[in-house]
């Protein structure tokens, strides 16, 4: 049978950016299915599919039998001489699908199976695509804003910016450009999710990479990162070269690099930490801005550390309802107490 399909496979293929061969791979398929009824459920269809020649054939290989018992499998003789006049009985023959049956299921098929197989294939090139870049810093516009999930755009692909991966202060509107790590790429039952965020850690890394060359080409190197937020985040850093100030390069001129960053994030504080091998010089400089006059290991069973603090320096200690000592310990992984100095020690 003669088919003129191939102008609109390669229209597909171009629109849905699928490779022609899983278009007709699918054509194949659903055609092998809908054609089994009409074979009476047999299992051994074959289907002749070249539409870059126009071709299309579907057919079933029987053995012929005087008296057929498995009709799915056997054909009468007399069947088949009508088909190839020197056939014998034990010999396979091809029977083919009618003209008029084949052009019914092809029609019925390339409506009902193909694009759902395009789909598919469109989803696995989503995930395909979208899988090695976890971790990339994308933007994004607004499509869509809904109660617990913002829809945005990235290079024609939809993905899913939910509300618990936004910052307190993100103010969002339709049509608004937004900058997020990938997060998560996700696969279920209603296809494809790519997961964004701007709340996480590793959006932050990514954002210290672009702004601090040092940490883009290794000279420095991110230690830990713990954050609140859109309130603060503690980055621990390390230099490699003896000559660099992993702190003071972070920083940069004036704070230019770290505002930057701060900027982005919507005014979060984001405290530089030099990391240090040693507990108590490290989780001194974790309570950063502050200025701790000493430590003391209380327990090191339960991971405790006392911090001693001038009067002047506690709250700073402390932060914004306990959340830079919160943040201090959940970096160097042991619980800090602060106490304030006492005048007469």
């Amino acid at each position: 049978m003669k088919v003129n399909v191939w102008n609109t496979i390669l229209q597909l293929s171009k629109e849905r950016s699928v490779e022609p061969r899983i278009i007709i791979q699918a054509i194949e398929e659903s055609l092998r299915v809908a054609s089994a009824k009409f074979f009476s459920q047999n299992q051994n269809v074959q289907v002749l599919f070249k539409p870059e020649k126009g071709e299309l054939r579907v057919y079933a290989a029987k053995r012929v039998a005087e008296k057929p018992k498995n009709p799915a499998e056997e054909i009468s003789l007399a069947e088949a001489l009508s088909i190839r006049p020197d056939v014998k009985e034990g010999d396979v023959v091809e029977v083919d699908l009618p003209a008029d049956t084949l052009g019914r299921i092809a029609a019925q098929a390339a409506k009902q199976v193909i694009f759902q197989k395009v789909r598919d294939a469109e989803q696995e090139k989503i995930i395909s695509d979208f899988t090695p870049r976890i971790g990339e810093i994308v933007t994004g516009v607004v499509r869509r804003i809904e109660a617990d999930v913002t829809i945005l755009e990235v290079n024609g692909t939809e993905v899913l910016f939910p509300v618990r991966e936004k910052l307190p202060n993100d103010e969002i509107i339709r049509g608004d450009l937004i900058k997020a790590v990938i997060a998560q790429v996700l696969k279920n039952y209603q296809g494809p999710q790519i997961i964004v965020s701007r709340s996480s850690p590793r959006f932050l890394a990514r954002l210290l990479e672009t702004e601090i060359p040092e940490i883009a080409n290794g000279t420095i190197e991110i230690k830990d990162i713990v954050r609140q937020p859109g309130e603060r985040a503690k980055v621990a850093v390390v230099s490699h070269e003896r000559d660099i100030d992993p702190v003071g390069a972070c920083i940069g001129v004036r704070g230019n690099r770290i505002l930057a960053i701060s900027k982005e994030l919507g005014g979060e504080k984001v405290d530089i930490i030099s990391w240090s091998p040693d507990l108590v010089t490290y989780a001194k400089a974790s309570l950063s801005p502050a200025k701790v006059d000493r430590l003391q290991v209380a327990s090191r069973t339960e991971k405790a550390i006392l911090a001693i603090v001038p009067q002047d320096q506690l709250s700073l200690a402390i932060g914004k309802k306990g959340i830079n000592v919160k943040l201090a310990s959940r970096l160097i992984g042991w619980k800090i107490s602060i106490k304030q100095e006492d005048a007469n020690e």
